[in-house]
């Protein structure tokens, strides 16, 4: 019986869904391939094909539109194909005697035998269950076939008859019933032969009518507490149903509570909730089918212990029960119940009230998948706000480090230039103190009348020797703190301005020098002096004392030679400038992490990850262009950035 009302209810939920189907898809491919998924369900059905005959009523060509079987390969949908003869094909001869034909492989041999030639093409199934598809006018539409090449399954009386039912179906929606009120009528009509205890066909518009409103509840309700009083009225609707009760199962907890109750013996229910085990409830739930019972079988099943501790009034002269199961998991039991003598339930009633209980399963089963989803997409908001939170405490972090980078480099440019300036300021000062005592010598000897030509002339060579020696140094501190007033002015400002990007590379070595003194480290530059930027020369200052800073860091041992090569040229409006040393150079994988910030190799030694992150948004954001890298073990490191040279335009 169970088997018989879950293969039921499949029956039903397909010829449903072919209805919605062929109400809803434009390509008959698809609309095939879920009715051949549905099929699936009910039987047997790994080999299955749809062919259609090229005109409404003509039988001469067919077109194979779906095929899908695991010995032979599929035709092409779209190339007519000539109708053969009814004895040499069995598609031919079910469409053309437009019945159904079921055939063994031993009866298919048979055939061939008989015949003289062979019955049909491709591989002889075990057996193989063809129906046509015949319109209202009785005319032929095509044929649809289902067959198995595994000695195990096989198609009984009961699969050939659903299948000639499936067919009809199939049938009437490719004439494209497009419309609810045909699409009820065929829906009326599988209800009809598939509930045969509902002979009345009012009965059937209702329970259809039911499950559409069963469906509407589900997609439209946020919770359950919407559908048990409105479940109670469609149900009403169909059977006589004034004591009726919902309880729902709770596996975590293994146990029943009674969200709805209504009864004309008691106002309440006699408990909210309750352990499984006990109770009619229990006893639908452990069985897993629907239950119809009248005073005597209800007494006998108390009597014998099966019903344990029955609750609620038990002067019944009628009751049914029936499990909202879906697959194997049951969500809970629907009651109704009578006390009328003159109201007695028939299996018909009882095949209802479990097609309901199976549909409200789905609904719940929706609703509780609903609920979740809310609830896991609000954690996941709350994750989402944490994250962005994060995020952007990170990106401020990241800001300031880099911020903080810039101006440390800016630091560092500082003290070499104040500790490269200290030198020739020194000189100058020991160039000064000499001359002053030099001075005080030279008028004592006058004024005790000792200073002669040559001591007057010795003393002219002394100023001329400290004048020299402090007009080249105060020159060359002159020329440190210009270099560094312009490239420190660019680094901490963000403002466009017109300069030579020849002198400016030179302006830019030049403060960099106390950081290349004592290295034996070779810089050559090569650019043409009339390249003229319009451009962010705080940018090009970062990068190029990045790029050298980083080639002093990692490129080059500690007191191994090396040379840095620096290049400009023009091409077009843009400016190509490329960098170049030759120091140790870093494999693939250390590349591919070059422009990552926080990324060293000289972790705890000076690095800190933001110099070529730094040079890389430099490149791409304020310059406006492209920055490419090379590198291998060995060979050093190679730039190669192209940006516009007039970024006013």
């Amino acid at each position: 019986m169970e088997s018989r009302l879950h293969r039921l209810e499949a029956v039903q939920s397909m010829l449903l869904e072919i209805g919605q189907q062929s109400s809803s898809c434009t390509d008959i491919r698809q609309f095939l391939q879920a009715v051949h998924a549905a099929l699936g369900r009910i039987m047997y059905a790994a080999n299955f094909y749809v062919a259609l005959s090229d005109a409404e009523g003509a039988a001469n060509t067919v077109r194979f539109v779906y095929f899908v079987d695991e010995e032979d390969d599929p035709p092409d949908p779209l190339e007519l194909v000539g109708l053969a003869s009814a004895d040499q094909s069995p598609t031919a001869w079910v469409i053309l005697n437009k019945q159904q034909l079921v055939m063994t492989a031993a009866e298919h041999i048979a055939r061939n035998q008989s015949n003289g030639d062979a019955f049909g093409v491709g591989t002889v199934a075990e057996h193989w269950m063809g129906c046509p598809l015949l319109d209202q006018n009785h005319q032929v539409l095509g044929a649809i076939v289902i067959q198995s090449y595994d000695k195990q399954h096989t198609f009984n009386e009961e699969d050939q008859a659903l299948f000639a039912l499936i067919a009809n179906h199939v049938s009437s929606a490719l004439q494209g019933l497009q419309s609810m009120d045909r699409l009820e009528r065929a829906v009326r009509e599988r209800t009809l032969r598939l509930e045969h205890e509902v002979a009345e066909r009012r009965r059937a518009e209702g329970l259809q009518r039911a499950l559409y409103e069963i469906a509407s509840l589900s997609a439209s309700a946020s919770d359950t507490s919407a559908l048990p009083e409105r479940l109670h009225q469609i149900i009403s609707g169909l059977i006589v149903a004034p004591n009726f009760l919902i309880a729902l199962y709770h596996p975590d907890t293994q146990e029943i509570s009674i969200p709805y109750f209504v009864d004309e013996k008691d106002h309440e229910a006699p408990v909210k909730r309750f352990q499984y085990g006990i109770g009619m409830s229990s006893y639908v739930l452990k069985h897993k089918q629907p239950q119809l019972l009248d005073t005597a079988s209800y007494r006998a099943l108390v009597a014998s212990g099966q019903i344990a501790e029955p609750l609620g009034n038990e002067n019944i002269a009628s009751w049914m029960g029936a499990p909202m199961l879906l697959g194997d998991q049951a969500y809970g039991v629907i009651i109704v119940q009578s006390y009328d003598d003159s109201v007695w339930y028939t299996q018909a009633d009882l095949d209802i009230l479990a097609f309901m209980a199976s549909h409200v399963a789905v609904a719940l089963a929706r609703l509780y998948a609903d609920r979740a989803i809310r609830k896991a997409k609000a954690s996941l908001e709350e994750q989402n706000a944490a994250l962005n939170t994060a995020l952007t405490q990170l990106q401020e972090a990241q800001s300031e480090l880099v911020r903080q980078e810039k101006l440390a480099s800016l630091g560092r440019l500082v003290a070499g230039v104040a500790h490269e300036i200290n030198t020739p300021l020194g000189i100058c000062v020991t160039a000064t103190s000499h001359l002053v005592q030099e001075l005080k010598l030279t008028r004592e000897d006058l004024a005790e009348g000792r200073l002669d030509e040559d001591g007057l002339n010795g003393f002219f060579d002394v100023i001329d020797q400290s004048l020299r020696i402090m007009t080249t140094n105060t020159q060359r501190a002159a020329a440190l703190v210009r270099s560094f007033k312009q490239v420190a002015v660019d680094q901490s400002s963000d403002n466009i301005r017109s300069f030579n990007l020849s002198k400016y590379i030179d302006e830019i070595l030049l403060s960099l020098q106390p950081k290349l003194k004592g290295k034996p480290v070779k810089v050559e530059v090569d650019c043409p002096v009339d390249i003229n930027l319009e451009s962010f020369p705080g940018a090009v200052s970062q990068i190029v004392t990045n790029m050298v800073m980083n080639s002093l860091v990692h490129g080059f041992e500690e007191g191994k030679p090396g040379k840095i090569s620096i290049t400009g040229r023009l091409d077009g409006d843009h400016v190509v400038f490329n960098y170049s040393d030759d120091g140790v150079g870093m494999d693939k994988e250390t590349l591919g992490q070059l422009f990552d910030p926080f990324f060293t190799t000289k972790r705890g030694s000076g690095g800190s990850g933001l110099g070529a992150h730094i040079l890389f948004n430099l490149v791409t954001g304020a310059l406006g262009g492209t920055v490419k890298v090379e590198s291998s073990p060995g060979n050093g490191l190679h730039y190669q950035l192209r940006f516009p040279r007039d970024q006013r335009k």
